[in-house]
C-alpha cells in the first residue's frame, strides 16, 4: 500500500479523523484525540497499535521495530517505503489498531466505532 492508500483506509474507519502534529506526522485518531496510526513518523515511517500479547512477535519480523517513544504502548513501526507486511495484514492490523483504541474508550463513546468481531 502506499502512504496515500494507507491514510485513506484509515480515513473510511469508523469516527477516524486525521491531524498534523509534531510537525509533518499523519495523525489518525478516534474520539478526538486517541490516536490508533501515524503516518510520517520520524520520518518516512508508519506506526500503530498492535495487541499486547502480540507485541514481540511483530517486532521478531524484519522490518518491523518498536515505536521509539510509544513501544511500551504497544505500537510498532515500519518503513512506508518498502513495508514489511502485505496490504491485507496491514488492512487487518490498522483495523485492529483502530478497534483496540475504540475499545479502551467509555461505553457512552463506543456507539457506532465497533466494528463486528
Amino acid at each position: 500500500m502506499t502512504r496515500d492508500e494507507i491514510a485513506h483506509f484509515c480515513l473510511h474507519l469508523p469516527g477516524a479523523r486525521e491531524d498534523f502534529k509534531w510537525g509533518s506526522n499523519r495523525v489518525f485518531s478516534v474520539a478526538g484525540n486517541k490516536m490508533f496510526a501515524v503516518l510520517d513518523f520520524l520520518g518516512q515511517d508508519l506506526a500503530f497499535k498492535v495487541d499486547g500479547d502480540l507485541f514481540l512477535g511483530y517486532v521478531d519480523r524484519p522490518g518491523v521495530r518498536p515505536a521509539p517513544y510509544l513501544a511500551r504502548a504497544h505500537w510498532i513501526s515500519m518503513s512506508c517505503a518498502q513495508p514489511p507486511l502485505g496490504d491485507n495484514e496491514l488492512r487487518q492490523l490498522l483495523t485492529r489498531s483502530h478497534q483496540l483504541v475504540v475499545r479502551r474508550l467509555p461505553k457512552r463513546l463506543q456507539a457506532g466505532l465497533l466494528l463486528d468481531s
